[in-house]
């Protein structure tokens, strides 16, 4: 809409609107334009940075954009695919830069309520005030159970709309239709093909022998992201696309523009074979094909893919050294340990025993259990968190600690909890916190 209106272009750079915005690399930072902060191809690596605001925490949007600066990059500057949502966090704030209104203001105004979107809105409270909304579940603690509803405010422009499927559904027909709407317009045509046109190439994952009959009838002939927009083939037909998730929630949306066909599909558990399964299915009936079981085909591979976590992390245990000790006493690894980019964690010790604590999110608190000589594994209290993590010391000449880093011990940990970026080093413990 802003495009349209000729206030911003695709290929402005950021720096033009966000003069404060900072990458890494003063080259990237210089050269980076709006079309860059949605392609998903800005150098950084998977997830990076998302442990600033998942788990939420207490950084705010500007805070987060300001710590930007510190993460380095994981390849060269369009080189490659690494899905990454701080930059959308970014492309949320040049609204304000430019227009002179909040992300939550603009949307409402602009998109919600032209288009009679009146159960959606931008922020937690809607959940956590609302009668009538879905309760987020999961079962990593071992049993299926509900958990809270978190406050995603901080993240919003990456992915935290709440709304419902009678909602949705006007926005899918405002995308089917090349953003019109009976006689509502929210942006041109042109717009509309540029969101939908290729940008970044994604690869094509090749399917395993054993893979279910079902994966290799509908293995795409292309893959690519366009602005904001998943896009591939399937069957022969294109389809545009996107898929989420929250904690205990997952969802998807699907629209075959070539059938006026729009399909949004949301869940209250953590399974994104669900959402996967019923699009392919609803997609079939539509194209009149035989009927495939996606739902026993998605389950195979979800066991396939838990069995192999599974494996993965029982090799690693057999390869531990259990005959090892630490080579400092507990009360030496305690302290406040800062990295440049999230900021400060603390370890503890207490009658024998070491604790965690990151200190701007909640959830990230457990026990370090000691694993083999200077690493130990954090346990996290909160055990709906598919997150243990390796926690490794390393001693300068002296004995003292040098740096810390840490590394997910399940393969299937998801990519926002991205420890491997993190390099805490100790700072003092009257240090002002970071």
């Amino acid at each position: 809409m802003l495009v349209d209106e000729g206030k911003i272009r695709w290929d402005d750079a950021v720096v033009q609107h966000l003069p404060a915005f900072q990458l890494y690399d003063p080259y990237v930072t210089r050269e980076m334009t709006i079309r860059d902060l949605l392609t998903h191809r800005s150098g950084l690596g998977l997830g990076a940075g998302d442990l600033m605001f998942f788990p939420p925490g207490d950084l705010g949007r500007e805070e987060i954009i300001k710590r930007l600066r510190f993460i380095k990059p994981a390849t060269s500057f369009r080189s490659a695919y690494a899905y990454d949502n701080l930059l959308y966090i970014v492309a949320g704030q040049l609204i304000p830069a430019v227009t002179g209104k909040s992300w939550d203001s603009f949307v409402r105004a602009r998109i919600f309520i032209p288009l009679g979107m009146t159960n959606t809105f931008t922020s937690v409270a809607a959940l956590t005030q609302g009668k009538d909304v879905a309760t987020p579940h999961n079962t990593l603690s071992g049993k299926l159970e509900a958990l809270p509803q978190e406050d995603h405010d901080s993240s919003a422009p990456a992915g935290a709309i709440i709304t419902c499927v009678e909602d949705l559904a006007k926005w899918m027909n405002v995308q089917l239709n090349a953003g019109t709407v009976g006689n509502t317009r929210l942006f041109s045509a042109a717009q509309a093909r540029e969101m939908w046109s290729a940008q970044t190439i994604l690869p094509i994952d090749e399917l395993s022998q054993d893979a279910p009959a079902a994966f290799a009838a509908t293995q795409p002939n292309f893959r690519a992201y366009g602005l904001g927009w998943d896009l591939r083939d399937y069957r022969g037909k294109r389809l545009v696309g996107h898929t989420g998730m929250l904690s205990g929630y997952v969802s998807r949306t699907a629209l075959i523009p070539e059938l006026k066909l729009g399909i949004v599909i949301l869940t209250n558990q953590e399974v994104t074979a669900a959402h996967a399964a019923i699009t392919n299915t609803v997609i079939d009936r539509y194209l009149g094909v035989p009927d495939a079981d996606w739902v026993a085909a998605y389950a195979a591979r979800l066991k396939k893919q838990r069995s192999e976590s599974q494996e993965a992390v029982k090799k690693a245990a057999g390869q531990r050294n259990p005959n090892t000790r630490p080579a400092l006493p507990l009360a030496g690894y305690a302290g406040r340990y800062r990295d440049a980019w999230y900021g400060d964690m603390r370890i503890e010790e207490r009658s024998g025993k070491l604790s965690i604590a990151f200190t701007h999110t909640p959830a990230l608190a457990g026990d370090l259990e000691h694993w083999q000589y200077d690493t130990f594994v954090a346990r996290w209290k909160n055990r709906t968190l598919d997150a243990d993590a390796y926690v490794t010391f390393t001693l300068k000449p002296d004995g003292k600690i040098d740096e810390v880093r840490m590394a997910a011990v399940s393969p299937l940990t998801d990519f926002s909890y991205d420890f491997q970026d993190l390099l805490f080093r100790p700072v003092a413990i009257n240090a002002p916190p970071k």
